[in-house]
């Protein structure tokens, strides 16, 4: 079971000071957090994608390459990569890049996002999302498993004899999750690939959650990839966290009654009742975490979002600090009961060994001036 937190990257006035971080503040908070997710033992960082004012987390790749270089134990993680208006071939190359830089310590999240301007941002049509999603990716693994690629498809220029470099590191793409709130074709295309799930699982009740969790298990075990309780699963989550749950009400309150996405909306009771946030006790984020099981099953990624709303980043340190304390239980209650066959979450590691082992898979192509290739122009 991997145990981490992802962030958005919004960029929001603290209600209870009225102070506004810069977007230098924000990025560089981003990076401190990161680094206090490893401090504390948790498993995977995830940032999101966002082209758009009030976010700062445009251009991933470059924050979890820096974040890489100051870490050496956690994975890094994009909590979507846009694949409908990300070109696939800068996906490929971006990533392989960060994957060999990490030695092998970053997976994607793939997503549409919710932006809807993003798309005539990067010359797509909104109305084509899904297509785009499913054209896009395929392409995509096309570029990280075939060392030369023919392609033509709708939605971009044609590809010829072309090679994506780097290529993936020791042989093996990075792991990719398909992350989606309420669109089943995205968890049919997890499914159709034997790929991991992940349900936003945020602002839906639970029941929902457990509809497209179920649907993704059961077409999994259609395509032939294990039974549906071997699927790849991840969910979202939040929490607020103080020693005392009336400190915790009391202390959240005005950042969830202003935030910019559900703030102005139903009261905090109501939004805690209804949904998997949790505003109260470590106790009670442990309780109410570990019960995600009782609807999703034996699953392989929790992530919470913890620094959202214009919570500031001394909050959001505290709030990983208790989350450290508890993670050695939250990570026996998810231990306890779970059937031997179920799969641990995919790593690195644990994809080259069921490659095989790693393979150099580096392409030496000719050189169409001098007739030789980059390995002999090396020797030379």
């Amino acid at each position: 079971m991997q145990i981490g937190i992802f962030t958005v990257g919004d960029v929001t006035t603290d209600p209870t000071t009225g102070r506004t971080p810069s977007e230098h503040e924000r990025i560089k908070a981003t990076v401190a957090i990161a680094r206090k997710a490893e401090e504390v033992g948790l498993d995977v960082f995830a940032t999101g994608e966002h082209h758009n004012p009030p976010f700062i987390a445009s251009n991933p790749t470059a924050t979890l390459a820096y974040i890489g270089a100051q870490t050496e134990r956690i994975i890094l993680s994009t909590a979507t990569t846009l694949i409908t208006t990300t070109d696939p071939v800068l996906i490929a190359e971006d990533y392989a890049k960060v994957q060999h830089l990490t030695d092998g310590r970053v997976d994607l999240m793939m997503g549409r996002g919710n932006t809807g301007p993003v798309y005539p941002w990067f010359g797509k049509d909104i109305r084509q999302g899904i297509n785009l999603a499913i054209e896009n990716y395929a392409l995509l693994r096309r570029l990280w498993t075939e060392d030369v690629v023919d392609w033509e498809g709708r939605f971009r220029t044609p590809l010829q004899g072309y090679t994506s470099t780097p290529r993936p590191l020791d042989g093996v793409p990075p792991f990719v999750w398909h992350g989606s709130i309420r669109s089943p074709e995205i968890a049919e295309q997890a499914a159709y690939y034997g790929d991991g799930f992940f349900h936003n699982h945020i602002f839906w009740p639970a029941s929902h959650t457990a509809q497209m969790v179920r649907l993704y298990r059961e077409r999994f075990e259609h395509y032939g990839h294990g039974r549906a309780d071997q699927a790849i699963v991840g969910l979202g989550g939040q929490f607020f966290m103080r020693r005392n749950s009336q400190d915790a009400v009391r202390e959240f309150r005005p950042y969830f009654d202003n935030a910019p996405v559900y703030g102005h909306g139903p009261s905090l009771e109501d939004f805690t009742r209804q949904t998997p946030l949790t505003v109260g006790s470590p106790q009670e984020v442990l309780e109410r975490t570990l019960s995600f099981r009782e609807y999703a099953g034996d699953y392989q990624r929790q992530l919470f979002l913890v620094d959202h709303a214009g919570l500031p980043l001394k909050t959001v340190l505290e709030q990983l600090d208790l989350l450290g304390e508890i993670l050695p239980e939250m990570r026996k209650g998810f231990a306890e009961g779970r059937p031997a066959d179920v799969p641990d979450a995919p790593t690195h590691a644990s994809l080259v060994a069921a490659a095989g082992g790693a393979r150099d898979t580096s392409v030496h192509a000719e050189d169409t001036m001098t007739g030789t290739t980059d390995r002999e122009e090396v020797q030379a």
